[in-house]
């Protein structure tokens, strides 16, 4: 059975409004405080997925192989990191065995690679096979010009050179035991969540279909997003089936909360039931 547990890897800043688009700054303000800038801080917060000798990495966070330029822009920061992270479970970059990146903007799969003393490109994860989907990966290789700055070539191309990447077929996919990959297209074409089966309830890993707990709210969808009408309608389905399955949403940008239960109040709104840590919504045997 698959046991789970949260990578943190650092915090970096985007825009206020470009976050919550079409919500006024008055409300989403309350919900993550901007800076003098506009900027909000927010998390880039992996999963770790465990089943027997297979290590299973859900995305990577931002790595730490760009240049200052581009650093200014997002200000990464704090003490966490990919690898930290993974040494605190006992675990060194060489025992994973497989990376699946959601999709392949920058915050997602930059951890994927790492620049080495030479100046070359090369895996983070020596050992581990690479998942993406084809759909997504050509929409990255030949970006439109809205998303063009979120897709840098050098954090996913290396990876087909390599001859790591593998494809997900289709969507719905169970691509290992208790592991299957759900296919959405309102924030980028063809992004992939996670759903990940445990002893006591399933774990959807939401990217950036839901990014925060503030996201949980329909009308709470990205400026970012390419569709946001198919954003809301994805949303609405995976909202309704976490209250009918009593899924536990997990979030991979929230500043301050990893995931979330939610129910259907008496208005018939989709809620929050319960916010948390990831270690209190599981059971123990489920968890490190």
């Amino acid at each position: 059975m698959n046991r789970i547990s949260v990578l943190e890897t650092g915090f970096f800043k985007l825009d206020g409004g470009a976050m919550f688009g079409v919500v006024p700054k008055t409300m989403w303000q309350k919900l993550n405080p901007p800076d003098e800038n506009n900027l909000c801080t927010w998390a880039m917060r992996c999963l770790l997925v465990e089943n027997g000798s297979r290590k299973i990495l859900v995305d990577t966070g931002i790595g730490n192989k760009q240049d200052e330029k581009f650093r200014g822009h997002f200000h990464p920061h704090g003490s966490d990191s990919l690898t930290a992270s993974l040494k605190q479970k006992g675990l060194r970059p060489e025992d994973v065995t497989d990376v699946f990146l959601t999709h392949l903007h920058f915050d997602h799969c930059g951890g994927a690679l790492v620049r080495e003393a030479d100046g070359r490109i090369a895996p983070a994860f020596p050992n581990a096979v690479y998942w993406s989907n084809r759909q997504h990966f050509d929409w990255a290789c030949r970006p439109n010009a809205r998303e063009q700055a979120s897709f840098l070539s050098e954090n996913f191309v290396p990876l087909a050179e390599e001859g790591v990447l593998r494809w997900v077929e289709e969507d719905g996919q169970e691509l290992f035991p208790g592991f299957r990959a759900h296919w959405v297209n309102g924030h980028t074409e063809a992004m992939m969540l996670p759903e990940i089966r445990t002893a006591s309830r399933n774990v959807l890993y939401c990217a950036d279909l839901m990014p925060s707990e503030a996201h949980l709210n329909l009308p709470y969808v990205m400026a970012y997003d390419i569709r946001p009408l198919d954003s809301l309608r994805e949303k609405e389905h995976f909202l309704s089936r976490a209250v009918d399955e009593e899924t536990v949403l997990f979030f991979e940008h929230s500043p301050t909360t990893e995931c979330a239960t939610v129910v259907r109040n008496e208005k018939g709104r989709i809620v929050a039931k319960q916010l948390g840590r990831l270690q209190d919504l599981l059971q123990p045997m489920d968890r490190e």
